[in-house]
């Protein structure tokens, strides 16, 4: 399968400029996808203060992934912030060209910036089948926390995504957890990172990384804006388990 991972600058709270600046960027170096791959708050940045107003769900912008999802004939995913039944959510959504939508809300919410005094946080997680790949999609602060991430035979998958407004203060951060979960949970990740400066004046730096299953880089899109496509191999994945089962030593536990 190929994953194109969309690495750019975001607009602050500027959804309409956002979404033509991503479908500028897929038109002008994406030809063959089977997936294309968002940052968190693609259409916002990560705005979550008072002056925030999210999306209503659904909105413009899921109408503009399905005719992108169409367009290349391959899913499309992201997070956007919406407002749903009087609640927010900060909510990553999966669209396939037949018009298929499923989505996460995001779980762990960050509260060094208030994300959890407006935002709700979700409380399921969801494995999505596409092109014969099993995928788990979660949301950038999501990745500190491993057991949300645990790679379980009643929620198995091969590939797990994240997207982010990663601060590049905290880029050693995010590169060394990339590999842990990829290393632990022996599938591969995917984890989208944005750069620039958002309207709170944080610096990000990029750094969206694919990762294999024992955790050497296959893709690092460093500091550029750009997409980066790269191909994942399933029998590749189905071989390293099969000679390096520690899944199968995996400690039992329970998600509260």
């Amino acid at each position: 399968m190929k994953i194109t991972l969309v690495q750019s600058n975001l607009e602050w709270q500027q959804a309409e400029a956002n979404r033509e600046i991503l479908a500028g960027m897929l038109a002008q170096s994406v030809t063959e996808t089977d997936l294309i791959v968002l940052p968190e708050m693609f259409t916002s940045a990560f705005s979550v203060g008072s002056g925030a107003i999210p999306e209503a769900w659904p909105g413009e912008s899921i109408d503009w992934m399905q005719v992108v999802a169409a367009n290349f004939d391959a899913a499309v995913c992201g997070s956007i912030a919406v407002l749903e039944d009087g609640e927010r959510f900060n909510r990553l959504v999966f669209v396939s060209p037949e018009g298929g939508l499923a989505y996460y809300d995001k779980r762990h919410l960050f509260r060094m910036l208030g994300e959890d005094k407006r935002y709700s946080a979700g409380t399921e997680r969801a494995v999505l089948s596409w092109r014969g790949w099993r995928i788990l999609p979660l949301v950038c602060y999501d990745l500190r926390f491993p057991v949300w991430s645990r790679n379980t035979p009643d929620l198995a998958y091969d590939l797990l995504l994240y997207v982010a407004n990663w601060p590049g203060a905290r880029n050693y951060h995010w590169q060394t957890l990339l590999k842990a979960r990829a290393i632990e949970n022996l599938a591969y990740v995917a984890g989208v990172n944005r750069i620039g400066q958002d309207g709170n004046g944080i610096d990000y730096i990029g750094h969206s990384m694919l990762i294999d299953p024992a955790g050497e880089v296959l893709l690092d899109a460093e500091e550029s804006a750009g997409t980066f496509t790269i191909s994942i191999d399933k029998s590749a994945l189905e071989n390293y388990r099969e000679s390096f089962p520690a899944h199968l030593d995996a400690d039992g536990f329970e998600l509260k």
